[in-house]
């Protein structure tokens, strides 16, 4: 085969990767257990409160917001965090939401509080757009390399799959990984589960 053959031959490989990733989501997905049962992400219909002892530490992650502010993950100590990684540019992220928006306003008053980590947006300029036209109405750090994520448990948090969802307990561990796009239906009882922990 000539080389023009094998550039043909190469570019409808990348072109159906590129179309099996569109119809899974915006990205990579953990398996739940792949390492031979040790703890790891679920979608939102598999994923399970992780028992006190087998949780990790989440990283003291920080940066700026949307807005230029400093943002800290260790300022919300001794509120139970519900942490979306997400992007303007992600389908599935959009078609989530809502549901986060919704969640944030029922969970509020049992010590719940969002934040997001905005990824692989260049300028913040989308992602402001993102929240206008959802009516998000908690921070987001900017992170548009996803350095921050580097940072979490890879089994918890695969840098490549975007959305992605933690929820982190009143000591700063991680109690739920959720890989892929979340519903309030499926995500608020695990909430819920953690709000109602002894801290």
């Amino acid at each position: 085969m000539t080389a023009r053959g094998h550039g043909r031959g190469a570019s409808a490989t990348v072109a159906l990767f590129l179309l099996a990733l569109a119809a899974t989501g915006c990205g990579a997905s953990a398996a739940a257990g792949s390492d031979g049962g040790a703890p790891g992400a679920g979608t939102v219909e598999t994923a399970a409160v992780l028992p006190a002892a087998e949780r990790p530490a989440a990283p003291d992650t920080s940066g700026r917001d949307l807005r230029g502010r400093d943002l800290a993950l260790r300022s919300y100590r001794a509120k139970v965090v519900v942490l979306n990684v997400w992007g303007s540019w992600c389908a599935p992220c959009r078609a989530e939401a809502a549901d986060l928006e919704a969640l944030r306003g029922a969970a509020a008053p049992r010590g719940v509080e969002l934040l997001g980590v905005n990824v692989r947006d260049r300028s913040t300029g989308p992602a402001r757009e993102f929240e206008r036209t959802y009516g998000l109405r908690y921070p987001s750090i900017h992170d548009p390399d996803g350095k921050l994520l580097l940072a979490f448990p890879p089994a918890l948090l695969n840098p490549r799959a975007i959305p992605s969802t933690l929820v982190i307990d009143r000591q700063g561990r991680i109690a739920v990984a959720v890989s892929g796009p979340v519903t309030r239906a499926r995500l608020e009882p695990l909430v819920d589960r953690v709000a109602r922990e002894d801290t």
